[in-house]
C-alpha cells in the first residue's frame, strides 16, 4: 500500500481518482476503489503508538487493547470506501475534539507515566487535524457528485462492565434529526436486528448504551447537515474481554453479515437521500478487479485443472466383474479395481493451504474460495480413502446421507401407480442411431464439444468436463425419450454449464463450487421434466438411488441392496446391478441420492419463478446464490452464454396434468 502526504491524498480525492493508501505517518489508511454515496469508517481500530511515546504509556498491550475496538476495520473491508484508524485512542482518540483528544486519564486509568511534552502532544494533535481534512475532503466530493451520502462509523464496546443486558447492536443518534432520517435509522436497526449470530442473543437498540455523541459524527454533520452518521456500536461478543483472545468464527459472521446489512441500508437511503439509484444494492460495490482475486484463483486452478473424482472413483472392470457375478449366482461381491490415482493428496492439500485467499477484501467472494478450497480438502480425503473402509465416512462428510424428507419423497415416487400412456416396454434404439440423435443435439447447442464411445463409465451416458466430452457406454440401451432427456440433462445443462465456466475469467466456476452436484442435478432433471420427456421410471429409478444409498449408510452390503431391487422392485440383473455399482463405488460413494433431492430444490424455485440464470455460469451451487448474483451484478464474471433451452428459451409447454399431480406431492 502506498503511502501519501494529507496535500496529495486530498488532491487525489477532488480529482476523484480510486486509490488505496495509508498516510505517509501511517496514522490512519484510506480505501476508494469507487465513489458512492456511503462511507465505513472504524477510527479506533488501530492500537499503534509512536516509537517515542512507547516509554511513556502506563497502560499495557491489553488495557489498550480493551478500551480499543479491534477487528471493526475487517467489518467494513469490503466496502469501496473506508477510512480506518491505525492509531490507539490512547496517543489521541478521533471520537473526541482537538480539545479533548489527548488523555490523562481514561476510564479510572492514568494513561501516561509522565506527563506529555507540548511538542508530544502537538504531534499527536497534528494527526487528528489531518484525519479530519480528508474527512472533509472525502465527504465533499461525495456530496458535490451525489447530493448527500451514509457514514457508516462502527464501533465496538464493552459489554461484561454492564450489569444488566446490553444490545448486540446500538445506534447513538441523539443528535440526529428524526424528522429527515427517521426511516433510515429504523431501517437500520432492522437490518441489524435480522443478524443471527449462532449463540448469541440479538437486540438491536437506538441510544441504549451510547448516543451518538462522539466527534465524528459531531463533525461531520456539523459541516454537511445533509450527511447522515449512523454511529453503531458493536457488543464485543467477537473477542473474550478478560483474554483478547479472538472468536474466529463469529469474526467471519459478523464481517458477512454486517456487509449485507450496509449494502442494504445504502440502498435505501440513497433512494431517499441522494442521487444515486439502482435495481440492486450490490451495485452500489465496486466493480474494480481486486488483483488478489485473480492470483488465488490462477493458483487455485493450476492445482486442480486435472482433478476428476469421478475419473478415479469409477471402477474399470465393472463388465468383467458383472460376469463373475453372473457366473455366482449373484452371491459373491464384486471386486472393482480402480486406475491408479495421480495425485499426491498430502502434497496437494498443502499446496492449497498456501492460497492466500486472506488478501482478498471482499468478504464475500473470499469465504467463496475458501469454502472452495475447503470442500477439495474432503475430495482429496475421499480419494486418498479410495477402497478403504474410511471411503464412506468421507463421502458422508462431503455429500452427506439421505434425509428423512428425502426418503419420504423415495417412498412416495415409488407407490405410485403406473401411468398408463407410457408404454412398459418402448423400443430401443440402435447404438448408432442414438449417437446420430446426441450428435444433432450437441448441434442444436451449437457447442464445440465431442462426443465418444467409452466403456470405462458406469453409467449410460457422462460428461468430462476437463476434455469437453461427453462419453457413451457402447452397450448403452436408450428409448428415443430417454436419448432426448439425455440430450437436455447432459449437453443442456452439464455441457451447457461446463462452456459457460470456460468463457470466464475465474475458473473457479469450472472446478467447481462446494456440493455442486446438488444444483448441477437439480438443474438437468428439471430439464428433463420441463422438455416434456420426464417419465416415471426416471423418477423411480432416482428414488432407488436414494434408497440404495440409506441401506448401504446403515450397514446393507452389495448383494443385500442388489437382492433388494431384484425381489423388491423387480429390476432386471443389468439395471439392479449397475445402480448398486453406482452407490458402492469406491467404497460406499452417497452422491446420488442428492439427484432427487437436488430437483425438489431447485423445482420448487422454478415454481416461485426464481430467477435461475445465475446458476448457469458453471459449475454453481444454490447456497452461494447470492454472492454469484453480487459478481454477476459488479461485472466481476460474464453472464452465462448459453442457456438450457427448456428451462430459459424454449416456450414452456403445458404442464402435464399427471406430473404437476405427482410433483406437487414432494416435499
Amino acid at each position: 500500500m502506498q503511502k501519501l502526504k494529507i496535500s496529495e491524498i486530498i488532491r487525489l480525492i477532488e480529482a476523484e481518482e480510486t486509490f488505496e493508501v495509508e498516510a505517509i505517518d501511517k496514522s490512519f489508511s484510506l480505501k476508494i476503489n469507487r465513489y458512492v454515496p456511503f462511507v465505513c469508517t472504524a477510527i479506533h481500530d488501530g492500537g499503534a503508538l509512536r516509537s517515542e511515546l512507547k516509554p511513556k504509556i502506563a497502560l499495557d498491550d491489553y488495557e489498550r487493547w480493551y478500551e480499543e475496538d479491534p477487528h471493526t476495520g475487517s467489518f467494513i473491508d469490503s466496502m469501496p470506501i473506508t477510512l480506518i484508524g491505525k492509531d490507539s485512542r490512547f496517543e489521541y482518540d478521533l471520537n473526541r475534539g482537538p480539545d479533548s483528544c489527548i488523555y490523562e486519564e481514561a476510564w479510572g486509568k492514568k494513561v501516561w507515566k509522565k506527563p506529555l511534552s507540548p511538542k508530544e502532544k502537538q504531534s499527536s494533535l497534528k494527526k487528528h487535524q489531518n484525519f479530519y481534512k480528508v474527512v472533509k475532503a472525502l465527504i465533499t466530493k461525495i456530496n458535490e457528485r451525489y447530493g448527500s451520502c451514509v457514514v457508516y462509523d462502527i464501533h465496538s464496546y464493552n459489554y461484561q462492565r454492564w450489569d444488566r443486558p446490553v444490545p448486540l447492536f446500538n445506534i447513538g443518534c441523539e443528535k440526529i434529526d428524526r424528522s429527515v432520517f427517521g426511516e433510515v435509522i429504523d431501517h437500520w436497526q432492522q437490518k441489524l436486528a435480522q443478524i443471527n449470530l449462532p449463540g448469541i442473543e440479538n437486540v438491536s437498540a437506538i441510544n441504549d448504551v451510547f448516543y451518538g455523541r462522539g466527534y465524528n459524527l459531531e463533525f461531520i454533520t456539523e459541516n454537511f447537515p445533509n450527511v447522515l452518521v449512523l454511529a453503531t456500536e458493536i457488543k464485543k461478543v467477537y473477542s473474550n474481554e478478560l483474554t483478547g483472545e479472538d472468536y474466529p468464527k463469529i469474526i467471519r459472521d459478523l464481517q458477512q453479515k454486517l456487509k449485507d446489512a450496509i449494502l442494504s441500508n445504502a440502498h435505501f437511503y440513497n433512494e431517499k437521500h441522494s442521487n444515486w439509484h439502482s435495481k440492486t444494492s450490490s451495485r452500489l460495490l465496486d466493480r474494480k478487479e481486486d488483483p488478489a482475486i485473480f492470483k488465488v484463483d490462477k493458483n487455485l486452478h493450476q492445482l486442480l485443472k486435472n482433478f476428476e473424482l469421478l475419473a478415479f472413483v469409477n471402477p474399470i472392470n465393472t463388465g468383467t466383474e458383472f460376469n463373475k457375478f453372473v457366473k455366482s449366482k449373484f452371491t459373491e461381491a464384486p471386486k472393482f479395481r480402480y486406475s491408479p490415482i495421480k495425485v499426491n493428496p498430502f502434497e496437494l492439500k498443502q499446496q492449497l493451504g498456501y492460497l492466500r485467499t486472506q488478501e482478498i477484501s471482499d468478504v464475500s467472494i473470499r469465504h467463496l474460495y475458501e469454502a472452495v478450497i475447503n470442500s477439495y480438502f474432503d475430495k482429496i480425503d475421499l480419494l486418498g480413502s479410495l477402497k478403504t473402509r474410511k471411503f464412506l465416512y468421507n463421502s458422508l462428510r462431503y455429500f452427506g446421507r439421505p434425509s428423512k424428507t428425502d426418503l419420504l419423497n423415495a417412498e412416495y415416487i415409488l407407490h405410485l401407480p403406473v401411468i398408463p400412456s407410457e408404454p412398459k416396454r418402448p423400443p430401443i434404439l440402435p447404438i448408432d442411431k442414438a449417437m446420430e440423435i446426441f450428435k444433432e443435439g450437441l448441434a442444436d447447442y451449437e457447442l464445440n464439444c465431442k462426443i465418444e464411445l467409452s466403456n470405462k463409465v458406469i453409467s449410460q451416458v457422462m460428461v468430462l468436463n476437463s476434455k469437453r466430452t461427453i462419453l457413451i457406454r457402447p452397450d448403452a440401451k436408450f428409448t428415443r425419450r430417454e436419448i432426448r432427456a439425455l440430450i437436455e440433462h447432459e449437453i443442456g445443462v452439464h455441457m451447457v454449464t461446463t462452456m459457460n465456466s470456460s468463457q470466464q475469467s475465474l475458473k473457479l466456476f469450472n472446478l467447481g463450487l462446494p456440493v455442486n452436484t446438488k444444483t448441477q442435478e437439480g438443474l438437468a432433471i428439471l430439464s428433463e421434466y420441463l422438455s416434456g420427456n420426464m417419465t416415471l421410471k426416471r423418477l423411480q429409478k432416482l428414488a432407488l438411488r436414494v434408497v440404495v444409498t440409506d441401506m448401504m449408510c446403515s450397514g446393507a452390503d452389495f448383494i443385500d441392496c442388489f437382492s433388494y431391487l431384484q425381489q423388491e422392485r423387480n429390476l432386471s440383473s443389468n439395471d439392479a446391478y449397475t445402480l448398486v455399482t453406482r452407490i458402492f463405488r469406491g467404497g460406499g460413494f452417497t452422491k446420488d441420492y442428492l439427484y432427487l433431492s437436488g430437483f425438489v430444490s431447485v423445482f420448487k424455485l422454478y415454481n416461485a419463478n426464481y430467477n435461475l440464470k445465475p446458476l448457469m455460469v458453471g459449475k454453481t451451487s444454490l447456497e452461494f446464490y447470492d454472492v454469484i448474483k453480487e459478481m454477476l451484478d459488479r461485472e466481476i464474471i460474464e453472464s452465462p452464454k448459453y442457456l438450457t433451452k427448456s428451462i430459459f428459451i424454449d416456450e414452456q409447454k403445458e404442464a402435464d396434468p399427471i406430473y404437476e399431480y405427482i410433483l406437487s406431492g414432494l416435499k
